[in-house]
């Protein structure tokens, strides 16, 4: 016999962005709904975000953003023509959250505080009496003739005719993300794209990278150097480690590398350095700088024009040239391995630490299996997907956390 008490209209699977949206957006329909999250606390993984300042969205037009997505980009159209960035961002400021673009493209709260949008969605789902009950493991997805009956948990068991799955990804576990949903779908029929860690430092096979850790490389362009794969590409600022490099060029660009790794074990990449400058202008720069000033006089000196001294200093090495000398009192076979190097450096991706380091998951649920205008399973009556569960996943600029606003809207408003 069912307990009255654990009926309600529409049961959420977790307390992220997706999810806290769907429920507020159905409460306000007069719902009477259940979020469950398996952690203590509500949103853990939102509050991280950005190192705590929350990139929510940017100011690009639909068709851009949804081209930052790939080929699967055009499965948010529906979800992005109901609740876009200006309307994520009118809801916010109706909770009493203020955004703003600094840069003009990336939007934050003006606080740059992700526990200022906590707050907010906390106080409107009390203020919309949402049932929010937190370590409450969802362990079993409950189905009867083909639709949604429920769910149970490891304490207890609750029952809805409709359910929001947003349990997000496998990245960053020790926030909670570990992949719950997928096999609670399989079981029910669903499959799942091959999974990967995304957005996450890359170890290199170069060991001169660890000499380069003082320095940042801003506007850097890096590509695959493998002939079937030489269209995929990612600009923005490097950092160099101990072993490997990092930064926003780096967190985009393992969405593309961690695929390739599992399939050849190296992924050869070419780097270019010198703010897209080719070999010839290189040379050019070069021939300036010494006709103008005479204290460009070692090689070293001059490709510092260009990089900071520990990557000017490396790049040397890698040329063998000699770095007190004059560039004209060098090798010819060498000076011209300074250009290439300078053009394009070549560097090796041999590994990463796996979904621990991973800020998100790349794969999911098949789209094809899930109505883009409702979010709802093609498979199961009642059973809604949003957020990172399904499989779609963005460069680093507030695309995620956009996308899990906008399919938590739509999967809300149609539960």
């Amino acid at each position: 016999m069912k307990n009255e008490k654990n009926n309600y209209d529409l049961i959420v699977v977790g307390a992220g962005p997706a999810g806290m949206m769907a429920a507020i957006v159905a409460a306000q329909k007069k719902q009477r709904v259940l979020l469950l999250e398996k952690l203590p606390h509500i949103a853990t993984k939102l509050k991280a975000t950005g190192g705590g300042r929350c990139n929510l969205t940017n100011t690009l037009d639909k068709e851009q953003f949804m081209a930052h997505f790939g080929r699967d980009g055009r499965f948010m159209r529906e979800a992005l023509e109901a609740f876009f960035s200006k309307e994520l961002r009118t809801f916010l400021e109706s909770l009493g959250v203020e955004t703003h673009a600094p840069d003009g493209f990336r939007v934050f709260p003006s606080n740059h505080k992700s526990t200022t949008i906590i707050d907010a969605m906390q106080k409107e789902m009390e203020k919309l009496g949402i049932y929010i009950i937190c370590k409450q493991k969802v362990t079993k997805i409950l189905i009867k003739e083909g639709s949604i009956e429920g769910v149970e948990t490891e304490e207890d068991t609750f029952f809805s005719p409709r359910l929001v799955l947003a349990t997000g990804g496998m990245g960053y576990p020790q926030l909670g993300a570990e992949g719950d949903g997928y096999p609670m779908v399989e079981a029910l029929g669903h499959t799942t794209t091959p999974l990967y860690p995304a957005m996450m430092p890359l170890k290199v096979k170069e060991s001169w990278v660890g000499e380069c850790r003082a320095d940042t490389l801003a506007k850097v362009e890096m590509k695959v150097a493998l002939k079937k794969y030489k269209k995929l590409s990612a600009k923005g600022d490097l950092i160099f480690t101990k072993g490997g490099i990092r930064g926003p060029v780096v967190l985009d660009f393992s969405r593309e590398i961690t695929p390739l790794l599992e399939k050849f074990q190296e992924v050869p990449l070419l780097a270019n350095f010198t703010k897209g400058m080719n070999e010839e202008q290189i040379r050019q720069h070069f021939k300036t700088k010494l006709a103008k000033d005479a204290t460009y006089n070692t090689t070293l000196r001059l490709v510092e024009s260009l990089l900071p001294h520990s990557v000017a200093l490396a790049l040397c090495h890698l040329a063998e040239v000699e770095p007190d000398l004059t560039l004209s009192r060098q090798k010819g076979k060498h000076r011209e391995r300074l250009y290439q190097l300078l053009a394009w450096t070549p560097l090796t991706v041999v590994g990463h630490d796996g979904f621990k380091m991973a800020m998100i998951t790349r794969g999911g649920i098949r789209l094809n299996e899930v109505n883009p205008h409702t979010m709802e399973s093609k498979k199961i009556k009642g059973l809604f997907f949003c957020g990172e569960i399904l499989n779609i996943d963005g460069p680093c600029g507030g695309y995620n956390l956009q996308w899990s606003f906008s399919s938590g809207y739509v999967a809300g408003e149609k539960s």
